[in-house]
């Protein structure tokens, strides 16, 4: 009994360990200008890009941050939703403007996983004819 719950609180212990530690690294934000590394032409265009996109235009900086927070969360980035999260604080987005645009990028990423559901739907309907 003794030898089993030493090997439980090992295997807790290890487990918890690894719980820990993620595949992401909060640390490897700063490293997103190192990516030109390997390749400077195409890190440059990238970034010209980028930085291009960013800027004021039809839409404010505020507004594409915005925009950049919810698209963060909706492909799951989490360097991206860090970086746009302290970057709408900066630009004076809310606590309830981000949530609220959270929810719109959760509602439409719902809403195109049901809309495929037609899909299934439509293959359902050939194979039963």
């Amino acid at each position: 009994m003794t030898r089993q719950i030493r090997l439980d609180s090992y295997l807790y212990r290890k487990t918890f360990n690894l719980m820990q530690k993620t595949y992401y690294d909060p640390a490897d934000l700063k490293k997103f200008g190192n990516i030109s590394d390997w390749n400077e032409e195409l890190g440059k265009k990238f970034f010209d890009y980028y930085g291009k996109v960013f800027e004021e235009g039809a839409l404010s900086e505020r507004e594409k941050s915005l925009i950049a927070l919810a698209v963060a969360h909706t492909i799951q980035c989490p360097y991206c939703i860090d970086a746009y999260t302290g970057d709408g604080l900066q630009r004076g987005i809310t606590k309830a403007e981000m949530m609220e645009a959270l929810h719109v990028a959760a509602a439409i990423r719902g809403g195109a996983s049901l809309v495929h559901g037609v899909q299934m739907m439509n293959k359902v309907n050939k194979l039963d004819m």
